[in-house]
């Protein structure tokens, strides 16, 4: 897949309002566990939505689809990337890389990466997602993968300075269920997830689910399985040419997002950071220059 078309979970969020309540259905059942829930027959995705053959043909054609037939193809081709390992990514990039320095490459598809993100971002949804991190009667929990655990300590670091309760839950599934002890019913689960989509992730917020979190998901375009579960989902771009994805743009909406948070509440926000500044100065963290 080129790495800024569109994929089916996109199109579909972007044209939810364009869908008849029966498309909706058949829309919810592709995302409730994707993309695999949309790679049986057409008979089998109408039998699991309760709707019509016909309503399905209707619907794919709106996402400018020819078909069933092509519809899924597209599935499969996003299967094929979401389990693709740093080596074929690398070979994918490659094949096709023009002949420009990797620095100006990589620049121009992280930047495509961020302006493609924010178009799918709903401000409304942002909005939310930074009223109930800020809310304090909630206790946040944070936590990420074996790569994304770096963005979560990155937002843990900062909602620390702004907030009390906040917790950083290790990625490491034997050292997190302590920490699932003192979850309780409202409090908050910030989660990263990006593709190849970890189990041990995804079972730490099922279970904080069932404790009663809601659960903030960050993930990327092809959406972590969490979603099915999650109260908000942030989708953001990670191709670039590399091995490795980026997380330029999931980054930039966790930065824009403490700054939404530290202004909902900023008298306290600024009572608190003035005293960890005084707790600064004693300790002699930060050099003075006068």
């Amino acid at each position: 897949m080129e790495p800024h078309e569109t994929t089916v979970a996109e199109r579909l969020n972007a044209r939810q309002r364009e869908l008849t309540r029966a498309e909706r259905q058949v829309s919810d059942v592709i995302l409730s566990n994707y993309p695999a829930s949309g790679l049986g027959s057409i008979t089998e995705l109408a039998e699991a939505a309760d709707v019509s053959t016909p309503t399905i043909a209707r619907m794919v054609q709106k996402l400018d689809f020819a078909g069933y037939p092509e519809f899924q193809a597209k599935l499969r081709e996003e299967l094929n990337d979401i389990l693709s390992n740093p080596i074929a990514k690398r070979d994918t990039w490659v094949s096709a890389a023009p002949d420009q320095h990797i620095l100006n490459r990589f620049t121009q598809e992280a930047s495509e990466n961020i302006r493609s993100s924010l178009e799918q971002l709903d401000p409304t949804t942002f909005d939310r997602i930074a009223a109930l991190i800020a809310d304090p009667e909630r206790r946040v929990h944070i936590s990420g993968g074996r790569i994304t655990q770096t963005l979560a300590n990155y937002l843990f670091l900062h909602l620390q300075m702004i907030r009390s309760d906040v917790v950083l839950v290790p990625s490491n599934s034997n050292a997190w269920p302590h920490y699932l002890l003192d979850l309780k019913e409202g409090d908050i689960l910030a989660v990263f997830d990006i593709r190849r989509y970890e189990s041990s992730t995804q079972l730490l917020a099922e279970m904080a689910r069932e404790r009663g979190a809601e659960i903030i998901l960050f993930t990327d375009q092809w959406r972590s399985p969490i979603q099915a579960i999650a109260s908000h989902t942030v989708s953001a771009r990670i191709t670039v040419p590399s091995a490795w994805d980026s997380s330029i743009a999931i980054l930039l909406v966790v930065e824009a997002a403490i700054a939404a948070v530290q202004e909902l509440h900023w008298d306290d926000t600024r009572g608190r950071t003035e005293e960890l500044e005084g707790i600064f100065d004693r300790t002699g963290l930060f050099r003075k220059f006068v």
